[in-house]
């Protein structure tokens, strides 16, 4: 019998729930791989679908909102990143592996989304075109990917942070999936009222919106599917992903947010979304 449920359920070698009677309350939570891996796609998907949720209000807004609240809205944003970041991303990788591997996990990872960053092709609302010229491809796929860009490292973060299967992971994996959720909702209607400044119409960029939302859960399966081959490797692929995570929130959300003479609105937003999830980490671990 392998204990891989809660308290005094298990499953045997045929995959069968049986009820232990036996069995201490208490005891720790272990999850099969595969378990893991479903954790970390489904809390992906659905933290990416927040996305959509954010982009709703656009539909209902009689005129849209200003930059002040643009920014202060991406502030919390980045915010909340940041503290999922440090708590559920930096901290375990720091007690599972030490500080070597997470220092060398999160220089790797800002690396990876610098070359990203570098080489593909992207549009920015606010710093226009970065990366290579390519006229073949319309401006609309170019804002798309520069958000990609951007939440492809989130989902990746909430597929990671699931891994261990310990019951102690599972509750950081919510806290990374819920803080994700959290900042996507303003980011999704940041996203959304930038594409319709940028000309299109609401419902072009509600659903330009909600397609960037959706590509976390690649980077969930992604980030998943490596703890579950590689479970040895979690406390690097948790600092890799803390590198992305940082890079994200320096160089795209908080120069955004500045961009506007809202500094001082937007870095106490950042300092309120860092407090919330704060106290939500805490609550929930």
């Amino acid at each position: 019998m392998f204990n891989i449920l809660y308290h005094n359920i298990s499953v045997d070698k045929n995959n069968i729930l049986v009820y232990n009677k036996n069995e201490k309350r208490g005891e720790k939570m272990e999850l099969t791989g595969f378990q893991v891996w479903s954790y970390g796609t489904i809390a992906s998907l659905i933290a990416g679908a927040a996305t959509s949720l954010g982009a709703l209000p656009i539909f209902f807004m009689k005129k849209t909102l200003t930059e002040k609240q643009l920014d202060m809205a991406l502030g919390f944003a980045a915010g909340v990143m940041l503290a999922a970041t440090m708590f559920s991303l930096i901290v375990p990788a720091i007690e599972f592996g030490g500080i070597t591997i997470t220092v060398i996990g999160i220089i790797i990872g800002a690396i990876i989304l610098e070359l990203m960053d570098t080489y593909a092709p992207h549009e920015h609302f606010l710093k226009g075109h970065e990366g290579p010229n390519l006229a073949v491809v319309k401006k609309v796929w170019l804002f798309v990917i520069a958000i990609t860009l951007h939440n492809f490292p989130e989902g990746m973060a909430v597929g990671v942070s699931f891994g261990g299967g310990t019951t102690e992971m599972i509750k950081n994996g919510i806290v990374v999936a819920t803080a994700i959720g959290i900042q996507n909702i303003p980011e999704g209607t940041a996203t959304a009222v930038s594409f319709i400044k940028a000309g299109y119409t609401k419902k072009q960029a509600f659903w330009y919106s909600a397609f960037s939302g959706f590509v976390e859960p690649i980077g969930g399966i992604i980030g998943a599917t490596f703890i579950v081959l590689m479970k040895p490797a979690l406390p690097f692929f948790l600092a890799l992903a803390a590198g992305a995570m940082l890079y994200v929130i320096s160089d795209e959300i908080i120069p955004e947010t500045h961009a506007h003479n809202n500094e001082r609105a937007a870095t106490f937003s950042l300092i309120f979304g860092f407090l919330v999830m704060m106290i939500l980490d805490n609550a929930l671990g």
